[in-house]
């Protein structure tokens, strides 16, 4: 039986897939929390959010990402960061899941990837499990429910959990399986009830096709000053570098956390929803986000919590770090209502340094820019992915390797090209650490961050003086207000300077060593920027 609005030209039916039990469509938040309560899948919270746990994916498994070889894609596709699944692989995967779904009861939500409608993709989401619906639901788009009676999708993702994957039959490596077909236009996710894959199959998906029309899809937050979207600000950063934290700052507006394309009209959000770790979430530093554990429909994801009270625990992470919310975008009291903004004015990119090296704040030429952001130092946070449990120095490019499906060039020089159109102040801000590498020194304080974004981001930054980083070479303020001078020096925040001399020079060789694959695709500007 089927259930919900839907197109009655477009169910599931028409797709080819037949032969499932009750299917639910387009189901609003109470109706999917009521139906993820009956099926067991977890457990109404304070102020009714769900609670709800992974099993033992708490992360995402990049390793498990395939892009099917089609002739289509095979000399657009970056295939050594992407692993090539063959078409008949696919063929035999779609047609187990399919199998393996007979008579179960699946949700449905028609969903949209994009504010800017001109730029927008129409997404259907089919999930074995109603939390999942619930989440897709926050996550994306939502069309008005009028839309809904004409909808039709240009990408389909199945996501059924309790379906394992076989490597030799289907040609994946493991009984995890994400998988995505851009001739059929299907993604496929299995083994695994980890959430996140859902969003960031669409993110990939995004990276894919916009770049064709010319349009920037960047992994980042977005903010704009309140009245103002001229005065629009892009935080590039992988998974616990602060980019959902940064961005929701108050005295400004809140475009969103975390995707968004760069397009010949501005900045806008891919999604309708912020996915926010929760490890240590502070309610005076971060009481936006703080606010949306107890409210209504927001997604608690592992997190451990009073049987009895319900009152979660944001410092217990022995489910995993990787502790989330996930909540829709206007439970943000100063979220944009259209998630558009103008071009960038000021483009911050946000590293997470285990090494304790770099400086809280430095200001990049185009050309370093180009190189940092080809570079995507950071470090991985412990529970982002599975197996990292400890910060972990990594060279991610683009800020965003895992969800990169072209070549770094194409997003580098998209990047570049549009700084050179629109002009744009490029900021590198380390969250990571100070006084010391991991296990020895200690986090930047985030006071000591959001007054140097704030002078960044209102200009004045740019009017103290600034000194050539000897390591790097770019440019760090030598004073700045509100913020003690000794962190604007790393140097001297440790107590042993020939130490960090030591530990610069390791890193600096780092960046120059990974640095070198990049050589052959770009400008003598570039070169000359690069480190080492």
């Amino acid at each position: 039986m089927t259930f919900g609005r839907v197109n009655p030209q477009f169910r599931l039916e028409d797709q080819g897939i037949k032969g499932l039990g009750n299917v639910y469509y387009n189901l609003i938040e109470p109706a999917l929390i009521e139906a993820a309560i009956k099926n067991g899948e977890g457990k109404l919270g304070r102020g009714g959010t769900f609670l709800v746990t992974t099993g033992k994916f708490t992360g995402r498994s990049p390793k498990d990402k395939h892009v099917v070889k089609t002739d289509s894609v095979a000399d657009t596709i970056w295939w050594e960061n992407n692993a090539a699944m063959s078409p008949e692989g696919f063929d035999a995967l779609y047609t187990d899941m399919i199998a393996h779904m007979q008579g179960g009861d699946f949700y449905v939500e028609d969903l949209v990837g994009g504010a800017d409608q001109a730029h927008a993709i129409n997404v259907r989401m089919i999930t074995e499990l109603a939390w999942h619906g619930l989440f897709n639901r926050t996550m994306l788009r939502r069309p008005d429910r009028e839309d809904l009676d004409d909808f039709v999708a240009d990408f389909t993702l199945i996501n059924c959990p309790s379906f394992k994957a076989d490597p030799k039959k289907h040609d994946c490596r493991s009984e995890t399986v994400i998988a995505m077909n851009f001739d059929r236009k299907i993604i496929l996710v299995g083994g695994t009830e980890y959430a996140g894959e859902n969003k960031k199959s669409i993110f990939s998906l995004l990276n894919y096709l916009l770049p064709e029309k010319g349009i920037m899809p960047m992994h980042c937050s977005a903010n704009h000053a309140h009245g103002n979207p001229v005065d629009t600000a892009i935080f590039f950063g992988l998974s616990g570098t602060g980019k959902t934290t940064l961005s929701a700052d108050p005295s400004r507006t809140l475009i969103g956390d975390d995707e968004h394309g760069w397009s010949e009209r501005g900045t806008f959000n891919f999604e309708g929803g912020c996915y926010a770790k929760t490890i240590n979430l502070n309610p005076e530093a971060e009481p936006e986000i703080y606010a949306t554990t107890t409210k209504f429909g927001t997604v608690i994801e592992n997190m451990v919590y009073d049987e009895e009270t319900l009152e979660l625990d944001f410092e217990d992470d022995s489910l995993t770090a990787n502790m989330r919310c996930a909540y829709p975008l206007h439970y943000i009291s100063n979220a944009s209502k259209s998630a558009i903004g103008g071009h960038p004015k000021n483009i911050i990119m946000l590293t997470c340094d285990a090494f304790g090296v770099l400086p809280p704040i430095a200001r990049l030429t185009p050309a370093q820019a180009m190189y940092h952001f080809l570079s995507g130092f950071t470090s991985k946070v412990a529970g982002t992915e599975r197996g990292v449990t400890e910060p972990e120095p990594t060279f991610s490019t683009c800020f965003g390797a895992p969800f990169m499906p072209r070549r770094p060039e194409v997003y580098g020089n998209l990047l570049r090209d549009k700084i050179a159109k629109h002009g744009a102040t490029c900021w590198l801000v380390n969250t990571g650490w100070t006084g010391g590498a991991y296990g020895t020194g200690s986090r930047m304080p985030i006071k000591a961050t959001r007054a140097l974004l704030t002078a960044a981001l209102d200009g004045s930054l740019n009017k103290v003086d600034f000194r050539a980083d000897p390591n790097f070479g770019f440019d760090v303020p030598v004073n700045a207000p509100g913020v003690p001078e000794v962190l604007l020096h790393p140097r001297r925040t440790w107590d042993k300077p020939d130490s960090y001399d030591r530990q610069a020079a390791k890193l600096v060789q780092m960046f120059s060593d990974n640095f070198e694959q990049y050589l052959p695709y770009i400008d003598d500007d570039v070169k000359a920027a690069a480190i080492g």
